[in-house]
């Protein structure tokens, strides 16, 4: 759906970028982190419900797959309730050997969403100008319709081969689309493909086998259900040994660390009832995969690649410096290269007020990144705090969900069945 424009960002963004990368793996496999400073912002974001969640309750039902009348509701729901809403979430598992390199290097990237259609067109901004927290929850939603200014666009950078060790986190994720092997059966033309990483299991603390990644890469939205034949490889191609048209001998030349099959998925309640290419669900694009390897060597997926990122859920917005990862495949990019942006202080966008403002930062990476890894430092340490999700042709740049209470919820619900 988009290519994302090129420019220079600053320095300062470029420091903080590599600050970033130097101290990926001094992350420890430490729970979900949450701050309270931006809790006040998004509780008031999403207490007015949307207005089909406004129509539901007027006629005394529910919107969607299990959705509450107000969406402010999800962030009270305990295990049970997950439990309830995500009975479905084990993964078929994927057959061994299925994911040949041919199938991989033929899979689509798949398309970012689209952004909303009346995103400012007032001068790009290097970043909004933070502001006074509410000292109470509000009702009522942005003045401004929670969007900034469009962020200043940022030249992905690709990481050099081989990647470093610390890099071995971000990964691409691989699958069929649903029915896909029935409506195409046997060709390569079924397979699509996504970035992800792998992040900290506050239940399994150093033995994580949890990749976060976009809603929109697991599950094909409103109507549907989840993606099939789910694979994870981390540090996909970091020899380089599929760059440049080169064909590899062993599967260990472009999966170091092995192919990992999804045998748990969720993603949230809001976009798997109303997900689409365009829409408010993308305020709440995100899922969790839980995986095993295909060829199993006792080892975690976290032990295995020396280490996971740990999830900053409610992250104050003017505390954030982001840098992406991630594998574009749409042109100019092949998706056989990881990249990064450093895309620096969050600008806000929005379909929905009502709803938690997503991050947006100036990025050219185009489809196939979708999923990939925003990460922002704390207390020293990288932490994930987004994912890539909606991408803009006109003004370039990229946007991810806010990771507030809904999205803390689903994870610790995920973390703790395992």
């Amino acid at each position: 759906m988009s290519s994302i424009r090129r420019t220079q960002r600053t320095a300062r963004a470029a420091l903080a970028a590599s600050t970033l990368t130097l101290t990926l793996l001094a992350t420890s496999a430490c729970g979900p982190d949450n701050s309270s400073s931006d809790a006040a912002a998004t509780t008031a974001a999403t207490a007015a419900a949307t207005s089909a969640a406004a129509t539901a309750a007027a006629s005394g039902k529910a919107p969607g797959l299990g959705l509450p009348a107000n969406l402010d509701d999800l962030k009270k729901w305990k295990t049970a309730d997950w439990e309830k809403w995500a009975k479905d979430y084990a993964a078929p598992a994927v057959a061994k050997g299925y994911w040949t390199v041919e199938k991989l290097l033929a899979a689509k990237p798949v398309d970012q969403l689209k952004p909303p259609a009346t995103t400012p067109t007032g001068q790009p901004t290097q970043a909004p100008q933070p502001t006074a927290q509410p000292t109470g929850a509000s009702t009522q939603p942005p003045a401004d319709g929670g969007n900034d200014a469009p962020p200043q666009s940022v030249e992905a950078q690709a990481d050099a081969h081989p990647y470093a060790k610390n890099l071995a986190v971000f990964g691409k994720i691989f699958f069929d689309k649903p029915g896909a092997a029935t409506l195409d059966p046997g060709k390569l033309g079924q397979h699509y493909v996504c970035s992800g990483t792998v992040v900290a299991d506050p239940a399994h603390p150093g033995k994580s086998n949890l990749v976060w990644t976009a809603g929109h890469c697991a599950h094909q939205g409103k109507g549907s259900t989840f993606n099939e034949n789910i694979v994870f490889i981390p540090d996909f191609n970091a020899g380089g040994a599929v760059s440049g048209g080169k064909r590899p001998t062993d599967v260990s030349q472009y999966a170091p660390y092995g192919e990992w099959g999804a045998v748990n998925h969720v993603t949230s309640p809001v976009w798997e009832a109303e997900g689409g290419e365009v829409g408010p669900a993308a305020q709440y694009d995100f899922a969790i995969l839980r995986v095993k390897p295909e060829n199993d060597t006792g080892k975690s997926l976290e032990e295995t690649v020396g280490g996971a990122v740990p999830v900053w859920f409610n992250a104050p917005r003017d505390q954030l410096n982001i840098t992406n990862y991630g594998y574009p495949a749409a042109p100019p990019f092949d998706g056989l290269e990881l990249n990064h942006c450093p895309g620096g202080k969050p600008s806000r966008m929005s379909f929905d007020p009502s709803r938690p403002p997503m991050l947006a930062i100036g990025c050219s990476m185009t489809g196939g990144s979708s999923g990939g890894g925003w990460l922002s430092t704390k207390d020293g340490k990288p932490a994930l705090v987004s994912n890539v999700s909606v991408g803009n042709d006109a003004l370039k740049y990229q946007a991810g969900p806010y990771l507030d209470d809904v999205a803390a919820g689903l994870f610790d619900f995920i973390s703790k069945k395992g």
